[in-house]
């Protein structure tokens, strides 16, 4: 008799917009988006409750995933959307997508000053699906998400208790 464990459901928008929102640094490495869909899932939860989410990438520039024809004229270069982020007076949750390889040192020093801790309104800069090897020039400063689930585990008997 054999079982089948089905994989574990990636977590929802909801649910990672949370992570998110909850991470103790304001620079964070999520990985598994492309995979679970996250800026489709992001796009229609914006769009009901009305979070400020922005998405950037080099085709489009920087847009707010409310209303995906409007965005920031002139934002297609990496450099003028961090600075646009880095002025802003306001909540915001910013998503980068298929960042340039190799970072200039001008768009490094740009995504390290917005890694740093601030006072007042909250402002996460979200890498998604970032290469290794950025993430490793960044680790010092930056949070690692992942949109998976850990596989569930199965209880094991261990002197007469049940454990995790």
């Amino acid at each position: 008799m054999s079982t089948l464990i089905a994989a574990p459901p990636s977590h929802t928008g909801t649910e990672i917009l949370e992570r998110i929102l909850a991470a103790r640094g304001n620079l964070i490495a999520l990985e598994g988006g492309e995979e679970a869909g996250l800026v489709g899932q992001l796009r229609s939860l914006v769009r009901r409750s009305g979070q400020a989410v922005y998405l950037w990438n080099p085709e489009a520039g920087l847009g707010n995933l409310r209303e995906e024809h409007i965005g920031l004229p002139g934002s297609q270069r990496l450099n003028v959307a961090l600075r646009y982020v880095q002025q802003s007076n306001h909540f915001g949750v910013y998503l980068l997508q298929r960042l340039p390889l190799p970072l200039s040192m001008g768009d490094a020093a740009l995504l390290r000053q917005l890694a740093r801790p601030t006072a007042g309104h909250v402002r996460r800069v979200v890498l998604l699906d970032p290469p290794e090897a950025l993430v490793n020039s960044f680790n010092d400063v930056l949070v690692r998400l992942s949109c998976q689930s850990k596989p569930a585990q199965r209880p094991r008997l261990r002197d007469g208790r049940w454990l995790l």
